[in-house]
């Protein structure tokens, strides 16, 4: 944190109201597509596998990118890198918009996936530039906007398509993403707390393999058949990337990733929570949309448009609005521990009613408002704990880590609970409702998981107006 006696910096209401622009900008682009996927497909002439690249190709951008980026902010000052990666968004976008093929298209696409870096960045600046007492506010406020620009763009999909059309999904977010490239530039301050030194770009580039291997392997599962030697391959090769990039960053003298750091019990828990909560929260973007949207002669579904099953998600993007601020003051009185294990338990609980209690639009309000909830407070919970237990120095690539741990989540969880559904589909015609019901167990078993693994998360105490983790306090 900057001294007292430092030279006046802009006030940090002003420095959150541009990150928040930026974050809310980037999370609503993630998901806005994914309902448009078929009208994309039709006018584009192109394949279902070729289309779904809008998503995947997204995700890998934001997973490969974001680490790295976390670490050059660390090294060389975070509004620099952040103003470099809004451009990058920025640019994506007009190419997104203007494209006339998929190809075009997923090159936009990648290069608005690299904006998902902005996140460890904006966590360092809060770190950096809020008051004491207001860094657990701020990181939890920041973090929600992830998932609740994801449910947002659920909802505001269907109305923009229905009346403007597609490349509209891209034109509508240019106007904040630009706006936020420029205010970075004239209202957020340089970082006070700069690392000298040099990029592991070796292991930058492993750790780019394995993500991209293995993301690619679990998006085109269903595709290539989960037990084909090409999938089987796939996650081998991970395996040993995964292998070679840890060995490499033990070695490196200046490692892009800390090995020791990722090994605390404070980090590698809060990174398999975000997994798991990652896997929940993208899957309640597909099942819930999806199943409202069955005909009412399958018996379960309620015939929904694309515009109504996305209301169905309003209840879902509110309650996670509703729940970042009461998540931040939680944090700043009791640490981040108690509402994570608040949140997981709502989450868990919101997917057991969507597994046994669905046959009423009631039924699946009051649940998506449950998941909002329970993201919410996961969500806001999850960059504070990492924020707890690392140096300042370390701010950037940890939450940057930990971001990519909810992306990789996020691929595991839609995909594989889109394959159960898929399975249960017979000559053609509608999934079963089992198959949506086992997927919503599946969503509430990794929800359980997280629960259980915030268990293990150590205890903070108190220190410098937020709570610290024992180990670090110790370091």
């Amino acid at each position: 944190m900057p001294s007292p006696d430092a030279p006046a910096r802009q006030h940090h209401n002003l420095t959150f109201a541009v990150l928040a622009v930026a974050g809310m900008s980037y999370s609503l682009m993630q998901s806005l597509v994914a309902p448009a996927l078929p009208e994309i497909q039709r006018d584009l002439h192109t394949s279902a596998t070729a289309v779904t690249w809008l998503l995947t190709g997204y995700l890998l951008s934001a997973s490969v990118i974001t680490p790295i980026a976390g670490r050059l902010g660390d090294m060389f000052g975070k509004e620099r890198v952040l103003v470099i990666t809004l451009a990058v968004l920025t640019g994506g976008t007009v190419v997104a918009a203007l494209a006339t093929s998929i190809e075009v298209m997923i090159l936009g696409r990648l290069l608005q996936g690299a904006g998902g870096a902005m996140f460890p960045l904006a966590f360092g600046i809060i770190r950096d530039e809020f008051p004491r007492e207001k860094v657990a506010g701020g990181i939890a406020m920041m973090s929600v906007f992830l998932g609740l620009g994801g449910g947002l763009g659920i909802v505001l999909a269907g109305p923009i398509v229905d009346n403007l059309g597609y490349h509209w999904l891209f034109w509508l977010p240019l106007a904040p993403v630009a706006f936020a490239t420029i205010a970075t530039v004239l209202w957020i301050p340089e970082s006070p707390l700069k690392v000298p030194g040099k990029v592991n770009w070796a292991g930058a580039a492993l750790l780019s393999s394995w993500l991209v291997v293995g993301l690619v392997a679990i998006s085109q599962g269903s595709s290539w058949g989960w037990t084909s030697p090409r999938m089987l391959g796939s996650f081998a090769l991970t395996i040993v990337l995964i292998a070679l990039w840890i060995a490499n960053e033990r070695r490196a003298a200046e490692p892009l990733v800390d090995m020791r750091m990722m090994r605390r019990r404070g980090v590698w828990t809060v990174n398999l929570a975000a997994i798991l909560v990652g896997a929940g929260m993208y899957s309640s973007f597909i099942l819930i949309p999806q199943f409202v949207e069955m005909p009412t002669g399958s018996g379960y579904g309620f015939g929904s448009s694309v515009t109504g099953a996305g209301l169905f998600m309003l209840p879902s993007t509110t309650a996670m609005l509703l729940s970042g601020p009461i998540a931040g003051r939680m944090s700043r009185r009791y640490g981040s521990r108690p509402p994570m294990l608040l949140g997981a338990a709502v989450l868990t609980l919101s997917f057991l009613m969507l597994a046994f209690v669905h046959t009423d639009p009631v039924d699946v309000y009051v649940a998506a408002a449950l998941v909002g909830f329970g993201v919410g407070f996961c969500f806001a919970s999850l960059a504070n704990l990492i924020v707890e237990v690392v140096p300042p120095e370390q701010t950037g690539v940890a939450t940057g880590m930990n971001t990519v741990m909810r992306t990789i989540g996020g691929a595991i969880g839609s995909t594989v609970t889109a394959a159960v559904i898929a399975s249960t589909v017979v000559g053609g015609s509608e999934p079963t409702e089992s198959g949506f019901t086992m997927a919503f167990m599946i969503a509430a078993g990794a929800a359980g998981l997280a629960l259980l693994t915030t268990f293990l998360v150590p205890r903070p105490r108190r220190g410098y107006g937020r709570v610290l983790a024992p180990e670090r306090a110790a370091a």
